[in-house]
């Protein structure tokens, strides 16, 4: 854990006490701050309790006389409703501020890559990060991927952190100073926790007001949003702004139209790796996080040797077109990280005689959007709360089931891989929603659908 400078008798309030929350108050507690820690769970207070936080009721505490207050980027300090504490504060003059910005705080002498989109940031974060080691430095990866910026390890002079960041946590950044920033694409997402998508457009954009003066700004140029800003930023910041696409030539960047990666940036083009001869990278979508990945590696200085080989290594991230097994010719595939009908659509063209469990708690816009990509579907297996909305657009279109739950839908589907004997079956959750109608997270119903699918054949689906 880093260790926190100038915080010795600080008050800070902590507002919000999951994981990266009881991570903070950890963290500022062994710096010497005097922690006011507060939950609206009572559960959640009691667990932060147990590990020794103070609690302090911060809907009634004298704000004014905190530093500042770490605030979880799940609670809502804007949009839709404001939480009292937020009002509170600002009316105090104390910012709200995130985990991150105490990790850049506290380790100076670090290389710092922010990664955000809103899709294929956690993939790009981990293969990022994974072409850094290959590379033999040091690095760490987390934020909003997995562990949380304050218990990642100290790095000192030469390490590198490879930071996801979401739109909630770029919204609660202040003085944070990153090395590279990186900005895959923007799809309408969370517009309710931002007032519409011009507010989560910024969001996505203020990450390039957090750049050290001689950063590097990578962006994907495949969506009309995170074009415009890719334009702002080249006029500001001539070659310094790096573009990356997966559907045509990048001039001066990196791009991969045809699955094969050619580094443009700064002269000839130059084909690197054929992409498509890696397996935990398939798809148009995931050729946009290479191009991402490679592009961030030059601008820390990595070889193009090193690369490809790193490229060639990455082991894949669980849920992101995870293959769980292969049973009687039928392939298993769990997407479970698609939690909008745009992460779907990036699964969904990867693969043909697709037997597609969708469904949960829709987010805006519902599936409508896929309708042109459902000739690779042969059936559809609906679960959760979407059931009857996605009933609806799919009536007339493509055949489906009504299976209400997960483990009901992983045995219709693979009934009906097996017996229709099609050439290249695959069951693919990809559920196009989040999941927080059955279970607690995308990780918990994809760990279930890989039991579940395991539970079909174990000798065969044993790995």
């Amino acid at each position: 854990m880093p260790i926190l400078p100038n915080m010795s008798g600080t008050i800070v309030a902590v507002m919000g006490l999951g994981k990266s929350g009881r991570s903070a108050g950890r963290a500022l507690a062994e710096a010497g701050a005097v922690v006011w820690a507060w939950d609206d769970n009572d559960d959640t207070r009691a667990a932060a309790r147990a590990e020794g936080l103070r609690l302090v009721d911060l809907a009634t505490a004298d704000l004014a006389r905190a530093r500042m207050v770490m605030w979880s980027p799940g609670i809502a300090h804007t949009y839709p409703k404001p939480h009292p504490v937020a009002i509170r504060a600002r009316a105090a003059g104390v910012p709200l501020l995130c985990d991150v910005e105490l990790l850049v705080l506290a380790c100076p002498e670090a290389r710092f890559v922010a990664i955000t989109g809103t899709n294929g940031k956690s993939t790009t974060t981990a293969l990022t990060a994974h072409l850094i080691e290959s590379a033999g430095r040091r690095v760490a990866a987390g934020g909003n991927l997995g562990i949380p910026a304050l218990d990642l390890p100290t790095l000192g002079d030469g390490g590198v952190y490879v930071l996801e960041l979401s739109s909630y946590q770029l919204e609660l950044l202040e003085r944070s100073a990153f090395d590279a920033g990186v900005l895959l694409n923007i799809t309408p997402d969370h517009l309710g926790r931002h007032g519409g998508m011009d507010g989560y457009i910024a969001a996505k954009a203020s990450l390039f007001d957090r750049l050290r003066p001689q950063a590097t700004a990578v962006v994907g140029t495949d969506d009309d949003p995170s074009r415009a800003i890719f334009e702002r930023l080249r006029k500001s910041m001539g070659r310094r702004a790096v573009p990356i696409s997966a559907e045509r030539d990048a001039t001066d960047g990196v791009s991969a139209p045809a699955g094969i990666l050619v580094d443009g940036a700064g002269g000839e083009p130059r084909i690197e790796i054929d992409l498509r001869a890696i397996p935990t990278l398939p798809g148009r979508h995931n050729w946009q996080n290479a191009c991402a990945a490679y592009a961030t590696g030059r601008a820390l200085g990595l070889s193009p040797a090193a690369m490809r080989a790193g490229l060639a290594t990455y082991p894949g991230l669980a849920h992101r077109q995870e293959l769980v097994a292969e049973i009687d010719g039928v392939r298993y595939v769990n997407d479970s990280k698609a939690t909008n009908a745009d992460a779907a659509a990036r699964a969904l063209v990867c693969y043909d005689d697709i037997y597609w469990i969708i469904g949960g708690q829709a987010k805006e816009g519902g599936i409508a959007s896929l309708v042109p990509l459902f000739p690779r579907v042969r059936r559809a297996f609906l679960i959760g709360e979407a059931s009857d909305a996605f009933a609806a657009t799919l009536d007339g279109k493509l055949g489906y089931e009504r299976c209400g739950t997960l483990d009901v839908a992983v045995a219709r589907a693979s009934a009906a891989a097996r017996a229709e004997q099609r050439p290249h079956p695959v069951v693919l959750l990809s559920p196009a929603c989040a999941s927080w109608d059955q279970f607690k997270s995308f990780e918990q119903r994809g760990d279930r659908f890989r039991d579940l699918v395991k539970a079909l054949a174990p000798a065969e689906a044993a790995r």
